[in-house]
């Protein structure tokens, strides 16, 4: 099944230019005075259990900035010579490690496919760094992150020497460079685009065939190797967020994550589930009955939820805010409650947040942004404001339902009861409205019905 799905995906798109990073680098130092100095670290290995570590997966400042993905990282970019200078410090080349952990690109690697101009083994991190330090007025870092950068950021700002005392060298300043890197990175460039949007072709087919692969007596879990092994087998790194898989009342469970039950003939499955490729995510919910046809109850909400997502993805227009598909999807959702009876407010009234009876069914945003975090960098309302989207600016939008009868907090309807369904999808905004990346998922109730339990 595997090797006939491969076949429907596009090629891969070309890797990002060292001529992008560098213009990204550039983006930054723009914003930058020629005595600032910026230091991002890739963080450390994650422990699963004793020595056993989770696979790596560096920062996404640091592949946003260089593409550099190896651990024990740190990047620095300073002006020197009259000039932004892009320094790297990369783990050394050390025969005995590589033989057993896999071979290390090395200062040769560094300089000779990416956009750095010196590199440096780390070990020398303590003498090059303590030097540009103290030629620096305002340090950019992130604290927290490497003890030994830590350090040295805090030994620069606590010296005390005659050199200080005689020409005021040494910064004076330690600021987060978070926000600066994440209003770049919240408006994708071409080669993103198309990253991501191969993320979100082999995201859409692992949800094809989970849907394919889906029948009574089938587990959670066998569904989630389904779509992740599918992940593996196309190229990609994996999931980019641990996927959700729950059928019957575990699809009415926001991040439910157990996946270990067996669903039955007359349940919905929810599965939240969205591959990771060359550090971009996508992210895709589908929801579909295990018998390959919808009862008339759970049409009635799947196609309510279809609505309100259709209706918020038209909201996703340039100069709209930022908070505008979620009130289109909240509006749907209301009045086809009310409509089926479900809610016995007024319209005003179900969408009130404080005491609407909308918030018992739909209790989470529409959207966020999507990049190279599932959950990307970007403020959604600066200055308390909601942002107006642009052109480039990606973001989810998925809403839903969930009647849980198992919640003591509210009267489920027994109409509706454990039906949970939410459809995602991955949107650009572009000035000719939005595009949505992961078009080719299924999700029409004609489209499932033909798809559920058949072969590929």
């Amino acid at each position: 099944m595997f090797a006939e799905a491969i076949a429907k995906l596009p090629p891969r798109p070309h890797p990002t230019s060292v001529d992008e990073y560098r213009a990204r680098q550039a983006r930054l130092t723009d914003q930058f005075r020629t005595d600032d100095l910026l230091i991002i670290s890739s963080p450390p290995f994650a422990t699963h259990s004793n020595d056993v570590h989770y696979r790596y997966r560096t920062s996404s400042d640091l592949l946003y900035l260089t593409g550099w993905a190896e651990p024990e990282t740190i990047l620095v970019i300073r002006h020197a010579y009259g000039n932004w200078n892009t320094s790297i410090f990369v783990q050394p080349k050390d025969t005995l490690k590589e033989i057993w952990e896999g071979r290390r690109p090395g200062i040769d690697g560094a300089m000779t496919s990416f956009a750095v101009n010196d590199a440096y083994n780390n070990t020398a991190l303590g003498d090059e760094l303590g030097a540009w330090l103290n030629e620096a007025r305002r340090v950019f870092v992130r604290g927290g992150i490497n003890h030994e950068v830590d350090d040295l950021v805090q030994s620069a700002v606590r010296r005390r020497d005659r050199a200080r005392q005689h020409f005021g060298s040494g910064p004076v300043s330690v600021e987060d460079p978070s926000s600066l890197l994440a209003e770049l990175r919240l408006r994708k460039s071409a080669s993103e685009i198309e990253q991501m949007t191969y993320a979100s072709k082999v995201t859409s087919l692992a949800h094809e065939l989970a849907m394919r692969h889906s029948r009574e007596g089938v587990t959670e879990y066998q569904l989630q190797s389904v779509i992740e092994g599918f992940f593996s087998y196309a190229g990609t790194s994996g999931w980019s967020y641990p996927s959700i898989v729950g059928c019957g009342e575990n699809a009415t469970i926001l991040h439910y994550t157990t996946n270990q039950a067996t669903c039955g003939q007359d349940e919905v499955i929810l599965i939240d589930a969205g591959a990771e490729y060359r550090g971009y995510a996508s992210d895709i919910t589908r929801s579909w009955p295990i018998s390959g046809s919808f009862t008339d109850a759970q049409r009635e909400i799947y196609q309510l939820v279809l609505d309100a997502q259709l209706a918020a993805i038209e909201a996703c227009q340039v100069g709209a805010p930022y908070t505008a598909p979620h009130e289109a999807a909240r509006r749907v959702l209301a009045e086809g409650l009310i409509n089926l009876g479900v809610i016995t407010q007024s319209l005003e009234e179900a969408l009130d947040m404080e005491s609407g009876q909308l918030r018992h069914w739909y209790m989470h945003n529409t959207s966020h942004w999507i990049g190279l975090d599932v959950h990307d960098a970007g403020v959604y309302k600066p200055g308390g404001e909601p942002r107006a989207l642009e052109p480039g600016m990606c973001l989810t939008i998925e809403p839903g339902l969930y009647f849980g009868a198992w919640r003591p907090d509210v009267d489920c309807p027994e109409r509706y009861a454990n039906i949970g369904i939410r459809i995602e999808d991955d949107i650009l905004v572009t000035k000719d409205g939005p595009r949505i990346l992961t078009e080719d998922c299924p999700k029409t109730v004609e489209e499932i019905e033909r798809i559920v339990g058949q072969p590929l």
